[in-house]
């Protein structure tokens, strides 16, 4: 018997057209449990169910939505021991300190960030324009589906992640669908949070799980006439099919697909703290075997003695370490596949590559190299993301060859300069940062990108291909949830017509609202 989907407020039996199973990518053995892959019927009943689930929530108080997020996270608090039992099972990801320590902090953090600003509605950029009498604020969208990643099982999960926190205290119900990776872990989550949904009396269908779906009708879920939107993390391929389906439908999809993250180390740096560097390069590129959506994976030097040093370095570094756990089987497919289509494309295979492991999902930590001239030639081809443990290192003869290897990049998450302290490499740097800040989301000075912290100021987005639209952010609260809402105009209405957050007294006195042109927590004048 396989596992049950969580559809309107209840678990039942799944309307299958077949089962799969998690892989132990520590032994490449299969997993026990056995999970449907739902039919239409069951995303057709999900969907009825969030929409009856979000006219129940638009008549909520905000306090109401803010106290299940923070049930939630108590609740996965208190299951950290299961929760990270079962996702080491499925992903190889240490427990300790990775997800219990780290992960699941962060999960249960965003959350109650998510509550803080549900509660007090800060995301609403609540507008006021007393001489027209016209005001504005953004709402609930919808039932939005989410379609989480394999790589963080918690902070990114469907049914617990940024997009779940930042859909939920927006106003609108999840649909998640649960990463084939790590189903069980998925499962544990939803079972809490229908738990939080009960104990704090919203609608049990605020959240709804199903585990897999035929490609045909996950197009058919995000292009539904009764879908507010979609999140997707995940692969280019997959998240463009699903793309199309739904722009075909006039329907949002927020997409995080790809990105190389591009490192640039200027010669005053190498030889300010050469060493420093390296340790940080290696460190953050191997990192949870390379598994991180900012890893640090293209690298960008000035050719000199001290840039060869450095890459003998880093490939020593690689050689002489142990491979991590790749998180399945077929992320081990796909990163061996990558390192050979970069090889064919010309790249020096500096270290590692080779055959995968036996018994395990393992590639050796590879470094590969190629010069500018060549990456100019074959931008596209050498922009091949290698997702795991493997980094492509990339050399330019000067500075103008450099900024040409720059304006051939894609759009990627982060952006990293490293420059002489002392300011050697300050006119380097304005070259290179003119070319690099409209190709990436996050600019960084000085650190590596692969942390990726949960700060209001934060953007977790980028220009396509990393994400499908360059304005939004997956992490960063207020701002995420703008990506669930529908900016709504009230025209003359009168005042007890119209949202609490709209009327002349400020709700809750310290809501910012802009009134008349001014930021302010005042109350209307």
């Amino acid at each position: 018997m396989s596992a049950k989907v969580l559809i309107a407020g209840s678990w039942r039996e799944a309307d299958a057209t077949g089962t799969f199973q998690a892989t132990n990518p520590n032994t490449n053995e299969k997993l026990p449990t056995e999970f449907p892959v739902s039919s239409w019927a069951d995303c057709d009943a999900a969907l009825d169910a969030a929409v009856e689930a979000a006219r129940e929530m638009r008549k909520l108080p905000a306090a109401k939505i803010a106290e299940f997020l923070e049930c939630y996270a108590d609740k996965i608090e208190a299951a950290k021991d299961a929760l990270s039992d079962a996702a080491f099972a499925e992903t190889g990801l240490a427990k300790s300190p990775r997800l219990a320590d780290v992960e699941l902090p962060r999960t249960s953090n965003q959350l109650r960030t998510a509550a803080a600003s549900c509660r007090s509605g800060d995301w609403a950029q609540a507008t006021i324009d007393t001489a027209t009498g016209i005001r504005s604020c953004f709402e609930s969208l919808g039932p939005v589906c989410v379609f989480g990643p394999n790589n963080f099982p918690f902070a990114f999960g469907s049914v617990s992640g940024g997009d779940f926190a930042a859909a939920i205290a927006a106003g609108n119900p999840v649909i998640g669908k649960a990463n084939s990776s790590h189903p069980e872990t998925t499962r544990l989550f939803a079972e809490l949070a229908l738990a939080a949904a009960k104990e704090t009396g919203v609608p049990t269908s605020i959240v709804q799980l199903i585990y897999r779906t035929g490609h045909a009708d996950g197009e058919r879920l995000v292009s539904d006439p009764r879908v507010g939107a979609t999140g997707y993390t995940g692969s280019r391929g997959a998240g463009l099919k699903l793309k199309s389906a739904a722009d075909a439908a006039g329907k949002p999809i927020y997409l995080e697909l790809s990105s190389v993250n591009p490192v640039v180390i200027l010669p005053g740096a190498l030889a300010a703290r050469g060493n420093e560097i390296l340790d940080e390069f290696t460190t953050s590129a191997l990192m949870g075997t390379g598994q991180f959506c900012t890893n640090p994976g293209l690298v960008l030097l000035l050719a000199s003695d001290a840039t060869e040093s450095f890459i003998t370095q880093v490939k020593e570094r690689y050689a002489g370490g142990t491979p991590g756990t790749l998180l399945s089987p077929a992320v081990a497919t796909s990163l061996k596949s990558s390192v050979e289509t970069l090889c064919g494309f010309g790249a020096e295979l500096l270290a590692g590559g080779g055959e995968l492991e036996a018994g395990r999902c393992a590639l050796a930590n590879t470094v590969l190299r190629a010069s500018a001239s060549q990456f100019i030639d074959n931008p596209e081809g050498f922009q091949t993301e290698a997702f795991g443990n493997a980094s492509l290192i990339v050399v330019a003869d000067d500075l103008d060859q450099l900024c040409k290897v720059i304006a051939s990049l894609e759009g990627n998450l982060t952006g990293c300069v490293y420059s002489d302290p002392a300011g050697s490499d300050d006119e380097a740097y304005d070259a290179v940062a003119f070319e690099l800040t409209p190709k990436v989301g996050r600019v960084l000075n000085d650190k590596m990108p692969t942390g990726v912290a949960v700060s209001a100021a934060m953007n977790h987005g980028g220009p396509f291909p990393s994400t499908g639209h360059p304005g939004f952010t997956a992490v960063g609260i207020p701002a995420s949830l703008i990506r669930f809402g529908k900016l709504t105009s009230f025209d003359n209405v009168r005042a007890a017509r119209l949202p609490a957050l709209l009327a002349d007294k400020n709700p809750t006195g310290k809501t910012p609202r802009r009134i008349d042109g001014v930021w302010t927590t005042d109350d209307v004048a």
